[in-house]
């Protein structure tokens, strides 16, 4: 048994949880957030046999495209002396983090 761990794009998620869920596989929603944008994110935890694990990562695969964005950039490192104005800068956004770990053990109760 493996666990897959997908962090994905918050507009991704709800359509790729009925996917999966139509497919069989057992997935939990765990709402995170991302670092350089400090945007949602979701992160799925599925816990999958060995030979699923091709079908899982096409399902996000094809689920998970990224795009374009465009995005005010906050700037924490600005002194008192400075003024500050954001600026919209255009961001790939989207896509998928997909890690795939061993289990020693899993229990059902």
């Amino acid at each position: 048994m493996k666990l897959v761990m997908a962090i994905i794009n918050d507009e991704d998620a709800f359509h790729i949880m009925d996917v999966l869920s139509e497919k069989g596989f057992y997935v939990t929603k765990l709402a995170s957030t991302g670092g350089f944008l400090r945007s949602g994110n979701t992160t799925l935890i599925c816990g999958v046999n060995e030979e699923r694990i091709p079908e899982l990562v096409e399902i996000i695969e094809k689920k998970c495209k990224s795009r374009k964005q465009i995005t005010s950039i906050n700037s924490t490192h600005v002194s008192a002396n400075e003024s500050y104005v954001p600026y919209p800068v255009e961001v790939i956004v989207g896509g998928a983090a997909i890690f795939v770990l061993n289990v020693e053990e899993f229990k059902k109760v």
